[in-house]
Formats: C-alpha cells, structure tokens, sequence
C-alpha cells in the first residue's frame, strides 16, 4: 500500500480541480465513489480498507465544507450504490431515507467511515448530484444529472486506483436555429 500522506495529497489535488473545473452552487451535491481496494491494487470490493477511508475522509470533508457543497458516498452494490449524506442535504432535496448501515463488507469502508462521521447521517438510495469523483471505477454515473461532462485532472489514479471526475450541465435543447449561452 502507498503512503496515506501521498494518498491524500492526490485526493486533494483530484477535488481542488474538478471543484475548480465544475464551479458548483452553495448546496450542489458532489458523488463520491471510492474502492479503498483499488486504491490499494487490489480487486474491487476484495480488500476493504476502514483505515485508508478514515485517511481520506477528512479530506472530502474539509474541502466539501469550504465549498459549501453536500457530500454523497456511495456504497457498494450490496446496497445497491445507496448514498450516505447529511440529513440536512436529504432535507434540502426532499429525498427518501432507506433503512440499511453501510459497513465495510456491505457498503464499503468509505460509505461506512461516512456513515460514522457524518453529523446526522442518512442513507438515500438515489440522488442526481451536479458532480462526481470516482476512485477505482465504482460507478457512479448513475448518481448524475445529465448530461454528464468529464473532467480532467493532472491526477489520474488515488494509489493504484483508476480516477474519473465529472461535472453536469443542463441538456442543449432545440434545433439548428437554437442558441445556448456561453
């Protein structure tokens, strides 16, 4: 396994750009997918790792915090990609509780460091975030607005896991003779 301080540095560089690249809202909602199994090298889902999510968490946190933006964690598909976010975001988007804990081995460490982080966390099962950042392929796009538009970072892997961002904008409507704002 890499060094966390690394692990974290590439983690606040991912977020510092496509925050700068996505220039979301006060109360827009960031998907954040994260296999702490790739991140390691590891198979997906294979090598749950409490202590790299309890390492990398703060750094979400902190930068979402600033932003004002809310935090959605994905957990894995043995509940269903269901998100963790403050109750406050569920309450702001009139969203749904599902009734499930997420925990390493059903749900993912992160989801599940998320979970026990979180001021009054609640488990939704689905969202429509304005952004996304995916470690390790975990896929997320199903927790997107569309039109999704990919975001590039200098930053290509978290440890050895895969990175892909994503930002969204609304859909271009019309014909040839529509006109769309810069």
């Amino acid at each position: 396994m890499r060094d966390l301080q690394q692990i974290r540095q590439q983690l606040d560089q991912a977020l510092t750009d496509l925050l700068q690249k996505a220039k979301l809202n006060t109360g827009d909602i960031l998907v954040i997918g994260c296999s702490t199994s790739e991140i390691q090298g590891k198979k997906i889902g294979k090598a749950s790792s409490s202590e790299i999510a309890r390492a990398l968490y703060p750094v979400i946190n902190e930068k979402l915090q600033q932003h004002k933006i809310y935090p959605a964690f994905q957990g894995c598909e043995h509940i269903n990609r269901a998100l963790t976010i403050p109750e406050k975001c569920r309450q702001h988007y009139d969203l749904s509780p599902v009734t499930v804990v997420p925990h390493p081995e059903a749900g993912g460490a992160m989801a599940a460091t998320a979970y026990q982080s979180m001021d009054n966390p609640v488990v939704v099962e689905s969202i429509r975030a304005q952004a996304g950042i995916d470690i390790g392929d975990t896929f997320i796009g199903m927790h997107l607005q569309p039109v999704a538009v990919p975001v590039r970072s200098e930053i290509k892997k978290i440890g050895d896991a895969h990175l892909t961002m994503a930002r969204t904008r609304p859909k271009l409507i019309g014909g040839p003779r529509a006109h769309y704002p810069d």
